[in-house]
């Protein structure tokens, strides 16, 4: 296991060495409670690129993203080692302020959660909280028209987002989320809930997206990987002490190499469809 892990570290570290890191991950384990749920991962995440986590339910992919923008630390019993650094900044210092982390760094979630609000205040409201003092009018229509919605909704725009449709209000997720001008978007299971049109569209907005943002996502769909990201990191699951499993980093590299040659067994079985 070290070292199939240190291989892995050397591969990703690798595969990008000549562009700008957003993300690293060093040596990160994540534990709640006694319960260790993710163990020892070296990651960089590029810039401008599109990042996908892939692997088994139960391997990791979720409470690493996570992990990026300090969500865990809304859980009482979660605690993070090792080292995870933003633009070369530790996220976890001391003097980091989680809620700034969480500005820069956004987050859409699996489910569409738009709030009981009009379509233009689920907009304007992240970006009033955070201060926003220029034209709001502009920024709604600057966000909206960024997640490809604003021609789908700039006649309704004092009606409800609860009112559009799954794959509309994901979008309007994203534009919400856009509105306060992040840095990094992280998605975790972003196109689970929607049809497979609407799928298609939120891929087709990840690959404009990633023009403007660094975007991380987890996806149990490798065909979905495969289309929209730059960067693939497979995880997988091992039983620990006491029978508990812990997720691990398996291989990181380009989606491409992955896919087509990858250099671990694992992801081999994976990929082919194998287990998983």
């Amino acid at each position: 296991m070290q070292n199939m892990q240190s291989s892995t570290s050397r591969t990703s570290t690798n595969a990008i060495a000549d562009q700008a890191v957003a993300l690293r991950a060093e040596n990160v384990s994540v534990y709640y409670g006694a319960f260790q749920a993710v163990r020892n991962v070296f990651l960089d995440v590029p810039k401008n690129q599109v990042t996908a986590f892939i692997g088994p339910s139960g391997c990791g992919k979720s409470t690493l993203l996570r992990c990026f923008n300090r969500l865990n630390d809304l859980v009482a019993s979660a605690r993070v080692d090792g080292k995870i650094s933003f633009q070369g900044r530790d996220l976890y210092a001391r003097d980091m302020d989680p809620v700034e982390v969480r500005r820069r760094i956004g987050m859409v979630f699996q489910k569409p959660n738009p709030f009981p609000k009009s379509i233009y205040d689920n907009i304007a409201f992240g970006a009033r909280i955070n201060g926003f003092r220029g034209n709001m009018d502009e920024l709604v229509e600057r966000s909206l028209r960024s997640a490809a919605l604003w021609d789908e909704v700039k006649d309704k725009l004092n009606q409800s987002g609860l009112a559009l449709s799954g794959g509309q209000q994901q979008r309007l997720c994203i534009a919400r989320t856009i509105a306060i001008e992040p840095e990094v978007i992280l998605m975790d299971e972003p196109c689970s809930a929607l049809d497979p049109v609407s799928t298609l569209r939120v891929e087709e907005l990840m690959h404009s997206l990633k023009e403007q943002f660094t975007m991380v996502i987890v996806t149990h769909n490798m065909q979905q990987a495969a289309r929209v990201s730059d960067m693939t990191a497979f995880f997988n699951a091992e039983a620990g002490e006491g029978g508990s499993r812990f997720g691990y980093l398996v291989e990181y590299n380009k989606t491409q190499d992955i896919f087509s040659s990858p250099q671990q067994q694992e992801t081999h079985d994976y990929v082919s469809g194998r287990f998983g």
